[in-house]
């Protein structure tokens, strides 16, 4: 009877086939680890933006029907002192630069949005160096 060649690694005791098998499953289970810390991540930061940009929409509307009124009586007590005109006018610029200030402030929560998703990044940095020190 002749004898195989053994294809075992004679420190573990296993077939080159299951090494094989066994790196390609963790491979396997480590890139839908990646996936899914991504997608938590991803999650996380359109909901934080959800609501940065809900918040303004809401104050947009709120703000607009309280400053309407809010124009309209200081347009006609004005309108006593001065033309209508005039009075209409100085509402307008008053509520434009308040409209700008609203503007920069929602701008600028929108901007601590982090769409980097840092934790997975460095999650792959560490799967790389892992499987560097593999060979």
């Amino acid at each position: 009877m002749t004898e195989q060649p053994s294809t075992a690694d004679p420190q573990d005791g296993r077939s080159i086939g299951d090494i094989v098998g066994d790196i390609a499953t963790d491979l396997s289970a480590m890139v839908r680890s990646e996936l899914e810390l991504a997608k938590t991540e991803a999650k996380a930061e359109v909901t934080k933006a959800g609501k940065g940009a809900g918040m303004l929409g809401g104050a947009a509307l709120a703000g607009y029907f309280a400053l309407l009124f809010l124009s309209l009586f200081v347009m006609y007590l004005l309108g006593e002192a001065m033309d209508l005109q005039w009075a209409a006018l100085i509402v307008f610029a008053v509520w434009l630069i308040a409209a700008a200030v609203l503007a920069v402030l929602g701008r600028n929560r929108l901007k601590t949005v982090d769409p980097a998703l840092d934790r997975t990044q460095e999650s792959l940095k560490e799967d790389v160096r892992w499987a560097k020190n593999q060979k």
